[in-house]
């Protein structure tokens, strides 16, 4: 199994906040699946203010790229892409076509 956590900021407005949050209580199913068939096992966002922080669980052969290929070929992907498109805002330090951006790890704790 491989864990990542991801950051992306939506646009610092209350009804686009809002709208996140809407969206995010009845993904699409055609969603859903596409994590489940690129190897995501688990998925958690968490927001405080306009940021949001993402964890995922994925299978050990799980890739970024495969899940980028996998969804440009997904036309309802692609809508879901869009429309969230229009609540996001990259994170001022992220590469310009980069929406999401890995945070790396400066602390763990195991007891």
């Amino acid at each position: 199994m491989k864990r990542f956590c991801l950051a992306l900021d939506l646009k610092d407005d209350a009804t686009c906040i809002a709208e996140y949050d809407r969206y995010h209580q009845e993904v699409w199913p055609t969603v859903l699946e596409s994590l489940r068939a690129c190897g995501i096992n688990e998925m958690k966002i968490y927001r405080t203010g306009n940021r949001l922080v993402m964890f995922i669980n994925t299978t050990d052969d799980f890739s970024f790229e495969r899940k980028k290929q996998m969804d440009e070929a997904n036309p309802e992907v692609q809508r879901w892409e869009t429309i969230m498109s229009t609540l996001q805002q990259r994170i001022p330090w992220a590469e310009p076509e980069v929406k999401w951006i890995q945070l790396k790890e400066v602390f763990s704790f195991n007891s």
